[in-house]
């Protein structure tokens, strides 16, 4: 008999953690209420991770960022439903959680970056514009 390695067992976990997110999705319609589930924080195997990476799927957006570290986001197939991996040094996973949001915060622009790009275009402006004849 063939036994499978316990990381390449499936618990149950991705099953449970499909379950939560409907939950969150179905909240999130309702009322506009963001949730997250961090995924490090359960006990879930490799052969979870992928059997919930399957189910989710991948929708067409998806954005990398390079601060501070690696991070990847994508919208899953299911609207609504985004994967976020931040990883440290020597590209290991340093958090993984699942966003249920319209957007996930990281790439939401901070208000003050906003109004200090909004002051740095208009001194460039101001300073590019042809002097008055």
């Amino acid at each position: 008999m063939h036994s499978e390695s316990h990381a390449q067992q499936r618990t149950g976990m991705a099953q449970s953690v499909l379950h939560e997110i409907a939950l969150a999705l179905a909240q999130l319609a309702e009322t506009g209420a963001p949730n997250a589930i961090d995924l490090r924080s359960l006990p879930m195997t490799e052969a979870d991770r992928s059997e919930l990476q399957e189910a989710l799927g991948r929708g067409e957006v998806s954005a990398t960022l390079d601060m501070a570290g690696k991070s990847d986001i994508w919208e899953t197939r299911h609207a609504g439903v985004w994967w976020v991996r931040h990883s440290g040094s020597g590209d290991r996973i340093a958090s993984e959680t699942i966003e249920i949001a319209a957007i996930p915060d990281i790439l939401m622009a901070h208000r003050d970056d906003i109004r200090a790009a909004a002051a740095r275009l208009s001194a460039e402006l101001a300073a590019a514009a042809p002097e008055p004849v």
